[in-house]
């Protein structure tokens, strides 16, 4: 008879996960008026921005624009209501998974941002306190992009639908980027195209395709990006070797775009403020458990259907 193990271990209660909380410190406190606020103004400047692609949606599809304000401004929230609605859910299946163990964390902060093309910078929440254990890591960092990633799929799907397939000059068309996930979806709705001929994007599909954006950027395996926690959780010290691979083809990816000039800094900053070693946790060498593991394989092909080697053509 084999001797038991001490690989695994079940979920403790939320209540007793966290061996590092006190019973005396209040938790998730907020100010919840930054929080509304933050979120109104990026609703609005979502909005705003949404607008204005609607209105050039309908006039060139169906040859009619908004002929009142509430109409301009009720056409923007097929974009805004998008892309909020996955980056809400993304953040608060962080918030969720922190409430569960008892790791203090904020509300989600929107942050919004009067230009185009998406009108906001995203939205983050702040852990307070250090995370003790891997599984618990684990499941904060993988619930929010599988919150989103369950949002944006059908929000593509409607969106690439209600899109239009128009004749397009591509001589003076701006295109975008299409991750896989797009090209499947867009392949299943419409099926092959004619010669000449190419999907204007509804609001409501460049909506989706911001949030796919957004989950590949952050299951990128480096420092403290989603993709960071769940690399560390997988591979313990070796994740910091993924970083640099993943710091390395960001470098890459920035000589064949512009586009990725931005955020490749971001990541170099952010390794050299927090250093390329995930924060270890008490159980660093304990591995996780057959479920976890299936996640994170998951978790890798969320990143290869919403990844966007060139977001925007050039």
């Amino acid at each position: 008879m084999e001797p038991l193990t001490n690989d695994w271990q079940p979920d403790p209660p939320a209540w007793q996960a966290n061996p590092f909380a006190s019973q005396f410190q209040p938790k998730f406190r907020d100010r919840l008026w930054l929080h509304i606020l933050l979120f109104v103004l990026t609703i609005a400047t979502t909005t705003i921005v949404g607008a204005l692609q609607y209105d050039a949606f309908a006039d060139t599809v169906y040859h009619a624009r908004p002929q009142t304000l509430a109409r301009f401004l009720l056409g923007g929230f097929w974009f805004s209501g998008t892309i909020l609605s996955i980056l809400g859910c993304h953040e608060l299946g962080h918030y969720l998974a922190c409430r569960y163990y008892n790791i203090d964390a904020t509300l989600p902060f929107f942050l919004p941002l009067p230009l185009p093309p998406s009108g906001t910078l995203g939205a983050f929440i702040r852990i307070r306190e250090p995370i003790p254990f891997k599984r618990m890591l684990f499941d904060i960092g993988i619930a929010g992009p599988i919150a989103g990633f369950l949002v944006a799929v059908p929000t593509l799907f409607i969106g690439v639908a209600m899109s239009a397939a128009i004749h397009i000059d591509s001589s003076t068309a701006q295109t975008l980027g299409e991750p896989l996930l797009w090209k499947i979806a867009a392949r299943l709705v419409w099926g092959a195209l004619p010669d000449g001929a190419d999907i204007y994007t509804h609001p409501m599909a460049f909506g989706a395709w911001w949030g796919m954006l957004a989950t590949s950027l952050n299951l990128f395996p480096i420092g403290q990006l989603d993709g960071g926690h769940i690399s560390y959780s997988v591979l313990g010290r070796k994740s910091s070797i993924v970083s640099l691979v993943g710091v390395g083809a960001a470098i890459g990816l920035a000589f064949v775009t512009p586009t990725w000039i931005v955020w490749t800094l971001l990541m170099i900053a952010m390794l050299r403020v927090f250093g390329r070693h995930h924060p270890p946790v008490l159980d660093e060498h304990v591995p996780l458990d057959r479920a976890r593991m299936v996640l994170a394989v998951f978790a890798v092909v969320m990143f290869v259907l919403c990844f966007i080697p060139v977001p925007f053509p050039v």
